[in-house]
């Protein structure tokens, strides 16, 4: 390995490769370090109040850790890469590469190498490994309350097959319970059965005998069907019975980062259900599915706007260039969170609004790199 970084990485290449990693990997750790203890702070009472082990909130933390980490490398990507640049520049190091035989281009290299470790790490990560972790931490988060109890939606319609369609009015998280549950089924255009029942159960100990694993067990007492065929019809009052439904209580349950805590194959089977359905949480589900592949790009854009930025000496020193990758930072975030309203609110598509934010500060970075000295 080293004889084959030595044949084709010259010692400018290994000089800022080595201190694009090490800037990035000792800045990643103070800030995960901060946030660590900032989490640990603001959540102790809830520690306490559940009695939390030591061991289950070190578990927590092996999620928390990887969801920060892969939150902020872009971010910390970018600050790195100006920290350690117009260092380079303030003590008068680019100016002799520059002068030299070598490009400008040539000298972006070894930055563009490193970023496509950390992007290939970045996009593994998101798509193998933190969807896992993240279910650790939020599957924690939920039952300690630490985004408060979770509510649930009302006046939800479901599109459970082709031909299925179900109304709940409300949903009672603690008892599973639906009420004012309507269920009708269609044959084309025509109704053939409506079903109406003042509140509908879920049966969590029994299971279906169907082979479909997506049939969950609901029970209904003292329902009524109106069966119709043409212009007859006829009512059958004061049933009971226990039925399969192709739904279960998290279908009407609001928790947050739900969809960042499947696997991509689950999130998929969910897109697909969603898509039957229509319950609204489609977009949000594209977003995040389009987000694990697009956002670790950002890694590439945010490089090179911050050697463009920081590969000139000013007065000052680093400080202006940190200011301004501070600013820009803020910028990045701020579209970033406006895509996905516009996405999810605006009727934006979801995979255009995850490529806004790389693409904007992309045409950016193409402009600086431009205007960079060579």
């Amino acid at each position: 390995m080293k004889a084959f970084l030595y044949r084709y990485l010259t010692i400018l290449d290994r000089y800022i490769i080595k201190k694009y990693l090490g800037t990035f990997i000792f800045t990643l750790l103070i800030v995960i370090t901060i946030s660590v203890v900032f989490d640990i702070s603001e959540h102790l009472d809830n520690f306490l109040t559940h009695n939390r082990s030591f061991f289950e909130i070190a578990r927590y933390y092996m999620g928390f850790i990887p969801f920060f980490l892969d939150m902020l490398s872009p971010l910390i990507t970018f600050l790195a890469v100006i920290f350690f640049t117009a260092k380079m520049a303030n003590q008068t190091e680019i100016v002799p590469i520059l002068s030299s035989k070598a490009s400008f281009m040539r000298f972006l290299r070894p930055y563009f190498i490193t970023a496509t470790l950390i992007f290939i790490v970045s996009l593994i990560g998101k798509i193998y490994i933190i969807p896992y972790t993240n279910q650790i931490k939020v599957s924690f988060e939920n039952e300690n309350g630490f985004n408060g109890e979770f509510n649930v939606k009302n006046e939800v319609h479901l599109q459970l097959d082709k031909n299925t369609y179900v109304y709940v009015q409300s949903f009672d998280k603690f008892s599973k319970t639906g009420y004012q549950f309507v269920l009708e089924k269609f044959d084309g255009d025509y109704m053939k059965e409506r079903i109406v029942a003042n509140s509908i159960w879920y049966d969590s100990v029994k299971t279906s005998k169907r082979p479909n694993a997506a049939l969950k067990i609901w029970n209904m007492r003292d329902y009524s069907v109106r069966y119709v065929s043409g212009m007859k019809e006829k009512l059958v009052m004061n049933l009971n019975k226990d039925t399969t439904l192709n739904m279960q209580p998290s279908d009407f349950e609001l928790i947050s980062n739900t969809y960042s805590a499947m696997a991509l194959s689950e999130l998929n089977k969910r897109i697909k259900q969603e898509e039957i359905r229509g319950s609204g949480d489609l977009k949000d589900m594209l977003f995040e599915k389009y987000r694990r592949f697009i956002y670790p790009f950002a890694a590439f854009v945010l490089t090179a706007i911050g050697v463009s930025i920081s590969s000139r000496r000013v007065r000052g020193g680093i400080g202006m260039p940190l200011g301004i990758g501070l600013f820009l930072c803020f910028a990045y975030i701020v579209v970033d969170k406006f895509a996905l309203v516009f996405a999810i609110k605006g009727g934006l598509s979801p995979f255009i609004a995850t490529l806004i934010p790389n693409a904007l500060f992309g045409l950016i970075g193409l402009y600086l790199l431009y205007k960079a000295p060579k």
